[in-house]
């Protein structure tokens, strides 16, 4: 997978797919509302590394702060559809 890019060469963002914790997808939106897409109330997984894992051209996937103790850097994950886990509570 590489993420794709606009017109200025900007890349689109990118996430790991949760199945496996090492395949890189783009991040989907809904190209009406400009919304992104996300599968909510999910319970993720602890595949892969808490690294940023990279295309083919090296865009890196997108990274969070912990909730559990503000620091350490944890992958964001994305399902199959290119949806954004989340749980929102």
């Amino acid at each position: 997978m590489q993420a794709p890019r606009d017109e200025n060469n900007v890349p689109g963002i990118l996430g790991v797919l949760n199945t496996d914790g090492e395949t890189v997808m783009a991040v989907k939106a809904n190209p009406t509302t400009k919304a992104l897409s996300v599968n909510n109330n999910t319970t993720g997984s602890d595949n892969g590394p808490d690294m940023a894992l990279r295309d083919q051209n090296f865009v890196p996937t997108m990274l969070a702060v912990s909730s559990a103790d503000g620091e350490t850097l944890v992958s964001l994950y994305v399902d199959a559809d290119g949806k954004l886990l989340i749980d929102e509570t």
